[in-house]
């Protein structure tokens, strides 16, 4: 069954498309957000199929990314009770939880973490908005980490370019049904 292959090449044919950049940076402004699917999935083919723009790519996904972090800080601030059913409908509790104890624990820090690791970076958006986080300090310190992790990513996609793009392409389906083999075993295993 080729079915992670045929995703793979639907993605490289996209992220070859006039509009991917838009539709990079509209991804990326609603995962900060709300959106569950990280920005990467699309700079990643993007960087590799056109490593000489890689660089404008990561800074498309970075500013719309804090413009996305100002939306969620702005309903944190001003739409919390709004903001809580989908906190839990999407089960993001836990994670909710943890946001709070570390911005109580590390303050600006911890938005700097949440912009450069894979947390989902939404939750900490809506909180800083909730703990009323200084707003200059909270926007500067979301476009350092979020620029720092893009760069990174789309440098590294890049640097491998279409020859990596082209083993990639040889591995994925092994790639593709271990992820799922792991999250359905890691599932089971922590429910």
């Amino acid at each position: 069954m080729n079915l992670f292959g045929t995703m793979y090449d639907k993605t490289m044919a996209w992220s070859k498309h006039r509009f991917a950049p838009f539709w990079l940076s509209f991804v990326s402004f609603i995962e900060a957000i709300f959106f569950p699917i990280p920005p990467d999935v699309m700079l990643i083919p993007m960087s590799m199929s056109k490593p000489q723009s890689a660089v404008k790519f990561a800074l498309f996904t970075a500013i719309a990314s804090v413009l996305g972090g100002i939306i969620g800080y702005a309903l944190g601030y001003y739409a919390f009770d709004f903001v809580e059913h989908y906190i839990n409908q999407w089960g993001y509790q836990a994670h909710w939880q943890t946001a709070i104890q570390w911005f109580e624990k590390w303050g600006i820090l911890v938005v700097f973490v949440a912009g450069f690791s894979p947390i989902p970076y939404k939750v900490f958006t809506i909180c800083a908005g909730v703990m009323q986080m200084a707003f200059l300090p909270f926007v500067i310190t979301a476009f350092i980490s979020r620029a720092a992790r893009f760069l990174l990513v789309a440098k590294l996609a890049a640097w491998g370019g279409e020859k990596f793009a082209a083993k990639l392409r040889k591995s994925i389906e092994v790639i593709g049904w271990s992820v799922v083999i792991l999250a359905v075993v890691a599932y089971f295993i922590l429910r």
